[in-house]
């Protein structure tokens, strides 16, 4: 696509799940192009590290810890936000899965995460900031959702069903904001290898999260996909990205993967 990026001065991004994947080098990649980043997550610490990573020079990074699964959190990290000065651009990266059970055996405590996380957390991002987007007269909302969302796998019930309904959510929220000039940008990754979303997947269990990996000669990483998610958001306003998927050349499909080995 060609034409200028967006000359809207101080732009200003929260990023959900900033402390880690791809949360965290979309946070790194947007500072990087002068963003102030409001970074989103429950661990601190991490997100200190982050803004005091951030070349001299460049955009700001603020930590701002809250639990997006809940509610009142984000509540206080919207006041936060708005004392500090507001935002056009709403990215929720915050997300993961828990199992790989069948749906015969699924766990409940799993399933009640994922939809937590995923779905909920959505929610509550975009609902204590679309105040602050509809403001401005300009706003961006970008949600990362998944190719899960688009076809179901065996051992990926409870996954495909919280990224559906987030998909779902999507739909619905870039209907409603249109007359508010709100764009809404959907990101589906395929195959990602970060340091955690795998691990924590499957229990900690190292070498079962490095066979997911083995063969493929070169799945995406968190910042091909940081990559994308700060394109969308800095095109042109009047472009919307409604559906964004990518995919390692390797997997054709959910069901179709390219191993060497």
């Amino acid at each position: 696509m060609t034409g200028e990026k967006n000359t809207r001065p101080n732009r200003a991004a929260v990023v959900t799940g900033a402390s880690s994947g791809i949360g965290r080098a979309t946070a790194a990649q947007l500072a990087a192009e002068g963003w102030t980043v409001y970074a989103v997550a429950r661990r601190a610490e991490r997100l200190q590290s982050l803004a005091e990573a951030v070349p001299a020079g460049t955009g700001t990074i603020v930590p701002v810890p809250a639990d997006v699964t809940d509610a009142e959190q984000m509540a206080r990290a919207r006041q936060v936000v708005e004392d500090a000065g507001g935002v056009d651009t709403v990215l929720c990266i915050a997300g993961g899965a828990q199992g790989t059970d069948r749906v015969a055996d699924g766990r409940a405590r799993d399933w009640d995460w994922m939809y937590r996380v995923n779905v909920q957390g959505t929610l509550n991002t975009t609902q204590a900031f679309l105040p602050l987007l509809r403001a401005t007269g300009h706003g961006t909302v970008l949600v990362l959702t998944s190719t899960a969302a688009l076809a179901s796998y065996e051992g990926g019930g409870g996954y495909n069903a919280a990224k559906m309904a987030q998909h779902g959510l999507v739909g619905a929220l870039r209907l409603e904001e249109v007359d508010h000039n709100i764009r809404v940008v959907e990101v589906l990754p395929g195959l990602v290898h970060t340091e955690e979303f795998t691990l924590n997947r499957l229990g900690g269990d190292q070498e079962a999260a490095d066979r997911v990996y083995a063969g493929v000669e070169k799945p995406l990483t968190a910042e091909d996909v940081a990559d994308v998610c700060t394109y969308a958001v800095s095109v042109p306003h009047h472009v919307n990205l409604d559906q964004i998927v990518l995919r390692p050349v390797a997997q054709a499909a959910n069901f179709k993967m390219i191993r060497t080995t």
